[in-house]
């Protein structure tokens, strides 16, 4: 991908792309993915993993309800990673990630990922430079690992929303009684790291390339929706799956 700036990518859907008519493409390809998602179960050749990660209310576990909701359940699994557990702290990094990588015929869901600890950890001075560049190696390894060795194919992808469109979501959660379970007071902490953050992923992109990201404009739901179905769905698609025929 080289070297990019987050600031100088728009977090708003382009002005060709009109509301109604992409959350139309997008419930097409959402009835399109649910056949799809069978025909990979089915021929149980390939794998999907799917990291979706991005700042406090960029919309993760949003995406994740509209677009994969609607799939199958017996072929979409999800996993949070959050603060390592003891057991998880003991081992390499990698070690409790790898544990939920997906099988042949799955769909896995990443809601934030590996790279958290090349992202917060670094923020924070858990991980210092030297360490967090050896751990991206470990990682791009790791996904070639996935990709040439089980069939497992990854879309990485960055939910990129505006500074404004993050404190408001964030202010919607002390208003709405029905998002007001997502409420953390350390997320408004978190928020005031923005410049910390942004050159974090900046260098994550430059160094983590070796499979691509996509960098979502997610201000506005419809179209960050649209873009992470259509790809999801163009990856299927270009798979050339076929049914199983009866066993002899």
């Amino acid at each position: 991908m080289g070297k990019i700036k987050l600031s100088s990518i728009s977090t708003r859907a382009p002005e060709n792309f009109e509301k109604k008519e992409t959350k139309d493409k997008l419930q097409k390809t959402l009835d399109n993915l649910d056949e799809l998602q069978n025909l990979l179960y089915a021929e149980h050749k390939h794998s999907v993993l799917v990291v979706l990660q991005g700042l406090d209310a960029s919309g993760k576990d949003g995406t994740i309800r509209s677009v994969f909701g609607k799939l199958n359940p017996q072929g979409v699994t999800v996993k949070s990673f959050k603060v390592p557990t003891p057991e998880e702290a003991a081992h390499d990094f990698l070690w409790r990630v790898h544990q939920h990588a997906p099988a042949k015929g799955m769909i896995q869901v990443f809601n934030r990922s590996h790279y958290e600890d090349i992202l917060v950890t670094r923020v924070h001075k858990f991980c210092d430079d030297e360490t967090a560049y050896k751990r991206m190696k470990s990682i791009n390894d790791f996904e070639e690992l996935l990709q040439y060795h089980n069939n497992t194919h990854i879309l990485k992808f960055y939910l990129h929303i505006s500074r404004e469109e993050q404190q408001e979501r964030l202010k919607e959660r002390t208003k709405d009684p029905g998002k007001m379970w997502k409420y953390n007071e350390q997320d408004f902490k978190e928020a005031k790291l923005w410049n910390d953050y942004m050159k974090a992923y900046e260098d994550c992109f430059e160094n983590c390339d070796t499979i691509p990201w996509t960098i979502v404009p997610s201000d506005q739901n419809w179209y960050k929706e649209y873009i992470i179905a259509k790809q999801l769905h163009d990856l299927l698609v270009s798979l050339d799956m076929h049914y199983p025929g009866l066993k002899k």
